[in-house]
């Protein structure tokens, strides 16, 4: 009796990508490319080392060794970050585990990646502005022209949601819900849905914007100039011009580095100082565990002092040594 033929690398990596990933576990477009790039990357190292096109790969190519190989690579020459080297070998892990149910045979070679543990790193402290920067930032747009009324509630709406970027840019028209408290639904990651509610002051300003700008249901809610939704590097380039003109007002603003996902932050801090409970704030960003918010805790020094006057400080009266046994007080003559 014949043995099995062992399924090709390419045949693999294409049912990977279009029953595991898209028909099994219906990932997001977002995850699909992110792993897509990471595989392009691990291709073309592959033809750089090992003088292999992808279609003449073999998974014993891509033992542990190399795997260490292209992660070295990744660092010192593509001088990637330890997070963006971890996200790049979290594709590769997620193909490895493929083939161990898929190709019994390579399970060996799956082990052997699948045991390379994912690189430990420092996690800086959570950033986040001021009100006073938050408020000069949303007042900043020229809200006599359309494109500043466009980036005013833009970025309104993002500190009232807490958006995640690429969820801003995702909002559609028909996604806005006006009735007796004003809320919008947010498609998040991992195709999770939730829906925020909006300040009375939003919703009526989002209400004048589209009766001013109308728009049909399934139109970008926050569209470029073209119509057609507004691209990330789009977004950034007009959160800096904000930023760059309510710096006339804050200088230190000048020195900061101001990005999106940094009024996400804003919004987290904001609501914790205001005691707003940490699972709420969990769900209000879309955080699948608590254990991600807590960041926000930590960074929270205002949180730390009070809990640091509840406490009774410690007594500077020194505490004189008094033994209290017969051979501690015959070592303490020695």
């Amino acid at each position: 009796m014949s043995k099995p033929s062992i399924q090709p690398f390419p045949a693999l990596l294409q049912k990977f990508f279009t029953q595991r990933l898209q028909q099994q576990r219906h990932v997001s477009p977002r995850t699909v490319t992110a792993y897509r790039d990471s595989f392009r990357l691990l291709l073309a190292f592959a033809y750089q080392r090992l003088h292999k096109r992808p279609s003449d790969l073999a998974i014993e190519d891509l033992n542990a060794s190399f795997i260490l190989e292209f992660l070295r690579h990744l660092e010192q020459d593509r001088h990637n970050c330890i997070r963006s080297r971890n996200a790049r070998f979290a594709a590769i892990r997620s193909f490895m585990e493929y083939v161990s149910f898929e190709e019994p045979s390579m399970l060996a070679i799956a082990r052997s990646v699948l045991a390379i543990p994912m690189k430990r790193y420092e996690q800086p402290l959570v950033g986040f502005l001021s009100r006073e920067h938050i408020e000069a930032i949303l007042a900043a747009p020229d809200t006599r022209t359309c494109t500043g009324q466009r980036d005013h509630i833009m970025l309104a709406t993002l500190y009232n949601t807490g958006a995640r970027v690429s969820e801003l840019l995702e909002m559609r028209v028909s996604d806005l819900v006006f009735g007796s408290t004003a809320w919008i639904r947010i498609h998040g990651k991992g195709r999770k849905e939730r829906s925020v509610p909006l300040w009375p002051d939003t919703a009526r300003e989002l209400k004048r914007w589209l009766k001013e700008y109308p728009r049909s249901p399934h139109e970008p809610l926050f569209p470029s100039r073209s119509g057609a939704p507004l691209t990330r590097v789009g977004f950034a380039e007009r959160l800096n011009r904000a930023v760059e003109e309510a710096s006339r007002k804050f200088p230190e603003l000048a020195r900061r580095r101001v990005h999106p996902h940094l009024v996400r932050h804003s919004v987290a801090m904001h609501m914790l100082q205001s005691g707003v409970d940490i699972t709420v704030i969990a769900l209000w960003l879309g955080h699948e565990s608590p254990v991600t918010t807590h960041r926000y805790v930590e960074a929270d020094l205002g949180m730390k002092e009070r809990a640091l006057k509840s406490l009774q400080a410690p007594s500077r009266k020194p505490i004189r040594y008094r033994p209290e046994d017969d051979v501690l007080r015959f070592l303490q003559t020695l």
